[in-house]
């Protein structure tokens, strides 16, 4: 089944930079949903099955480091999570890493079709 369509949820309170990633990666045929903050992200991963999250970590309500926690607490269907981050810090890269992410990357030095490569990579 590699070939099913993705669920991406993008979860970016920069609305630029969310609204980027949504319009690329539907141009490379995902399905997309944006969170704006921590909180909205594990609602919507309630309420629907996503294959891959981008997680921003520095966010209002709940920041990524306790999104992330929560995502690996799920008993099942844990979707792969792509750190987003303005900070290329060696330890919140480990850190988050450790905690179960598959990558992190620095919005900064990352070109968008990187992280749709990234998306689009995965089975």
């Amino acid at each position: 089944m590699a070939n099913h369509q993705k669920y991406v949820l993008i979860v970016e309170d920069e609305k630029p930079l969310a609204h980027a990633l949504e319009l690329k990666l539907q141009r490379a045929g995902c399905t997309t949903e944006v969170a704006r903050n921590g909180q909205e992200c594990l609602d919507a991963i309630e309420a629907q099955e996503f294959d891959v999250v981008l997680l921003d970590l520095m966010m209002p309500v709940m920041d990524g480091f306790q999104v992330l926690e929560k995502i690996q607490q799920k008993p099942d269907n844990k979707p792969a999570v792509f750190i987003l981050s303005n900070l290329s810090q060696a330890e919140d890269e480990q850190r988050v890493l450790a905690m179960g992410a598959k990558k992190y990357f620095v919005k900064s030095d990352t070109p968008l079709s990187v992280i749709i490569d990234e998306v689009m990579k995965l089975a």
